[in-house]
């Protein structure tokens, strides 16, 4: 999928994206708040400014995504991967 088809998919309402695989997809300044991307694969994707608030993340790949100035409020990291991710603050997730 794409960034195209996944924001039209959002747009018409669609929230859950479980197992999506967005490796290495530049979703910069995309809207997902409140969706379900539990054991998504974010591997590398570019989510600068994205806006994830309340957005279930459990288990999600997130290794080097670039997270910076994304919205994460009430966002759920639970068990999520993020070696190596670019946090919002700036600093490299260890």
């Amino acid at each position: 999928m794409d960034r195209t088809e996944l924001q039209m998919l959002f747009a018409a309402g669609e929230r859950d994206f479980q197992n999506i695989d967005l490796s290495s997809a530049t979703l910069s300044c995309v809207d997902l708040r409140g969706a379900n991307l539990v054991r998504a694969n974010l591997r590398h994707a570019n989510l600068r400014w994205a806006d994830l608030r309340q957005a279930n993340l459990r288990w999600a790949d997130l290794r080097g995504a670039d997270l910076s100035w994304a919205r994460l409020e009430g966002a759920d990291l639970s068990s999520a991967d993020l070696k190596g991710a670019k946090m919002p603050d700036g600093t490299i997730h260890s």
